[in-house]
């Protein structure tokens, strides 16, 4: 298993900063958010010459950018179409820095369509951009995240996908968070197609350190390792109050002691 962290940790730090953290603090990859003011540089607005540069840098450094993360979203007709064309500009994007995976949500559903409405609609959205994702050498990975945090549904719309460029971001948390699985249930619904996960731990107040919120990352290792998943595990710590130099690498020497005691 591979881990990186999301620019939410480091929203003032660039690139090359980044990489600096990710190497010192023992990370395989990084994860840039897009169109949200983070100082790395990589946006679907970005010139040629930038993403030349941010690819080079990361190749140049050995960490991997393990995934753009976006905002595109599908469940309301009256922005799907335009967020279908969104989501061509970041799969271009991720092909020009080198990165083989976008994070995707399903979104709220809009006002005038149902569950079973919802889940056609996104199916058509992410079957229109299979193809041209796979011709990118970039996969989509829909996370459990907003309306879509019950595996059930994000399994009703990966298994109308033909082209298996299009797949799942596992946010560990959301599903047990709302009441739709545990921690176990969600992954049997969704190992077919997990292409990325998203680890983050917390309670009521908010984050927590991982090992001491109500979120079991042992049984995420457990059940990944079932399947010899060698792909990222990527921390999600939005605006935590807790320094990106203290929580960086508590989290990850945390994850690795869980695989540490599969061995």
């Amino acid at each position: 298993m591979k881990y990186s962290f999301m620019s939410f940790s480091t929203p003032e730090q660039t690139l090359g900063e980044m990489i600096d953290l990710a190497k010192r603090h023992g990370y395989d990859g990084l994860e840039p958010r897009v169109t949200s003011n983070h100082k790395h540089g990589i946006e679907p607005d970005a010139s040629a010459d930038a993403r030349r540069t941010a690819k080079t840098t990361a190749e140049d450094s050995g960490i991997e950018l393990a995934c753009v993360a976006t905002s595109c979203r599908y469940a309301d007709p009256d922005s799907a179409p335009s967020n279908v064309e969104l989501t061509k500009r970041c799969i271009e994007l991720a092909a020009d820095v080198g990165s083989t995976r976008i994070r995707v949500f399903g979104g709220n559903l809009g006002s005038d369509i149902d569950r079973t409405g919802a889940i056609t609609l996104v199916a058509e959205c992410l079957g229109s951009l299979g193809l041209f994702a796979q011709e990118h050498g970039v996969s989509i990975c829909v996370e459990t995240h907003d309306a879509w945090t019950d595996p059930k549904h994000v399994a009703a719309v990966i298994g109308r996908m033909v082209n298996p460029a299009v797949g799942v971001n596992w946010d560990v948390m959301h599903p047990v968070r709302t009441g739709a699985a545990t921690m176990e249930e969600s992954f049997e619904t969704l190992k077919p197609w997990i292409k990325h996960l998203h680890i983050h731990d917390g309670d009521d107040n908010g984050l927590a350190p991982i090992g001491s919120g109500d979120y079991d990352h042992r049984a995420v290792v457990k059940c990944l390792d079932s399947i010899g998943y060698d792909g990222y595990l990527s921390g999600e710590w939005i605006n935590w109050d807790d320094p990106f130099e203290s929580h960086l690498p508590r989290e990850v020497a945390k994850m690795r002691e869980y695989e540490a005691e599969l061995a």
